[in-house]
């Protein structure tokens, strides 16, 4: 990691500590013998930086970034319209304790933070200041969506192309403040390429909470990594509560993962429960259809779509058996599985045998307290585990 030696604390912040610059020393051959050269080691252009946000303390082993600092080719780094941005407390400790705001935010805004970073594939660690939900975008797409509470933290591998990380944090809710406390850049390799990955969209039921180790409520998208080979897929979640389909596709969650998707990689959509509320206005002959193009879409790369049913609610039982099959639209998603012949895990099904299996009290205790529809924690798991012993069914 780079210490902030090599690229000291910004004007209005103050450094708690400094660490002596290292030399590089080149030895070369004269007529009156060798001699060294020496060059500083900061000319060299560094691959993983720490930087700590706002006009605070900086923390150890950080390099401060104040609202005020502009991007240069001399330090690399700094905010492309850095009027936009303003110095903001936060509730965090250490890196936390201080944040940045965007002014102004937006998937393509050029109000974003820029770093110099040499083509290769980076692992990014974004740390929120006092945020009631808000989602990163990097490259002009969204990376992760709606991190919720003061102090959220993600971490994602995305690649660089063009010599320049671009990032900020945008709407995840109207009205509510984008801040940034910390950003962490590690370059994990040299080729901008990412690790087979398995893609999911959807809605609440499917999203992630913070913090994502410890949250109340679950998501199966969440969850998912705890079945999947870290060595074999990485798992990108960019489903959001209240999602329906036509949102997924025009709202910008669709096309951060046409970005990246490639061949080898899994693209998992549950989509239905919003679709059907009456305020969405979508027939299930448009659901169908909107989602055939993603399906097409997604198809088109090279990468494997996979179409996921929703779960019943928790109090879908008749006589003792759970059964939901004629929810959400879930009859012209198994439908067009088999018109675009596509992968389908049946998640409806799957989670109702299981639910008649434990019983309705064992199954109200998987959902959140006074909800029927939304999963607590070990709900999610209990669908994520459903859903990758499914996949695996099928040799996904």
């Amino acid at each position: 990691m780079l210490s902030s030696a090599l690229t000291p604390a910004r004007p209005g912040k103050t450094a708690k500590r400094t660490v002596a610059v290292g030399l590089a020393a080149a030895v070369l051959l004269s007529g009156a013998g060798l001699t060294l050269a020496a060059a500083p080691e900061a000319s060299a252009e560094p691959s993983n930086y720490r930087f700590d946000f706002g006009n605070g303390p900086v923390e150890d082993g950080y390099t401060g970034v104040s609202a005020t600092d502009a991007y240069s080719p001399e330090a690399r780094y700094g905010f492309n319209t850095p009027g936009h941005m303003v110095n903001v407390p936060a509730k965090g400790t250490g890196a936390g304790s201080d944040a940045v705001r965007f002014l102004q935010f937006g998937t393509r805004s050029s109000n974003t933070f820029n770093v110099d970073l040499k083509e290769g594939l980076y692992k990014v660690t974004v740390t929120l200041g006092d945020t009631s939900r808000a989602s990163i975008a990097a490259e002009g797409v969204f990376q992760e969506m709606n991190l919720t509470g003061n102090g959220a933290t993600a971490s994602f591998e995305m690649p660089v192309l063009d010599g320049q990380l671009n990032l900020l944090v945008t709407e995840g809710k109207v009205g509510t403040a984008f801040t940034l406390s910390s950003l962490v850049i590690e370059k994990v390799s040299r080729h901008p390429e990412m690790d087979p990955t398995i893609w999911v969209g959807g809605d609440s039921t499917v999203a992630s909470y913070y913090p994502l180790d410890s949250s109340v409520q679950g998501g199966w998208g969440q969850m998912l990594p705890q079945f999947v080979d870290p060595e074999e897929f990485g798992v990108r979640n960019i489903a959001t509560g209240g999602q329906i389909a036509r949102g997924f596709r025009n709202g910008g969650q669709l096309e951060a993962i046409l970005q990246y998707i490639k061949p080898g990689d899994l693209f998992l959509l549950e989509m239905g429960i919003n679709d059907t509320a009456a305020k969405n206005a979508t027939t299930e002959a448009e659901f169908k259809e909107i989602m055939r193009d993603m399906v097409r879409q997604v198809a088109a790369t090279g990468a494997t779509p996979v179409l996921v049913t929703p779960q019943g609610r928790a109090t879908d039982f008749v006589d003792g058996v759970h059964t939901s099959v004629n929810r959400w639209y879930r009859n012209s998603t198994v439908a067009l599985a088999q018109e675009e012949g596509v992968h389908l895990v049946d998640l409806n099904v799957l989670a109702s045998r299981y639910f008649t299996e434990i019983g309705p009290e064992a199954t109200l205790a998987l959902f959140m307290t006074g909800d029927t529809l939304h999963p607590n924690r070990a709900g999610a798991i209990e669908l994520a585990r459903l859903l990758a012993e499914d996949l695996a069914r099928q040799g996904l």
